[in-house]
């Protein structure tokens, strides 16, 4: 069995899956409609640096995570951007299961908390 074959196999599977042309469909008709395209851009921009910051332990403003609750819920009100994100957290489920699947099969505990780790 060659590994680069099973890849392309699974990159064609995940191409051809219910999840991945439900998402590539609605995301056209976002990006058709430049003006909503941008917003959930804008959005998306703002949740990650948020995300961001609390990962890095930085102290949270908490008028910015109110403003930015607010904003989910405006662009929740428009029945594509609600279906774009339910899109999206279908996929990215999915690509997240795939990943754990590989990444569970490539472990050799071989880690800093592995078997070589902890020889030291």
């Amino acid at each position: 069995m060659n590994v680069y074959d099973q890849a392309h196999q699974l990159a064609t599977a995940i191409k051809e899956s219910e999840e991945c042309k439900q998402y590539t469909a609605v995301r056209q008709k976002v990006e058709a409609n430049s003006e909503l395209d941008a917003a959930i851009k804008d959005f998306m921009k703002k949740q990650f640096e948020f995300q961001t910051k609390q990962m890095m332990g930085e102290e949270l403003d908490q008028e910015e995570f109110v403003k930015l609750q607010q904003l989910s819920a405006v662009l929740m009100q428009d029945p594509l951007t609600s279906e774009y994100f339910q899109c999206q957290m279908r996929f990215s489920t999915m690509m997240s299961d795939v990943y754990k699947i590989v990444g569970d099969a490539a472990d050799f505990g071989l880690g800093p908390m592995g078997d070589i780790g902890g020889t030291m």
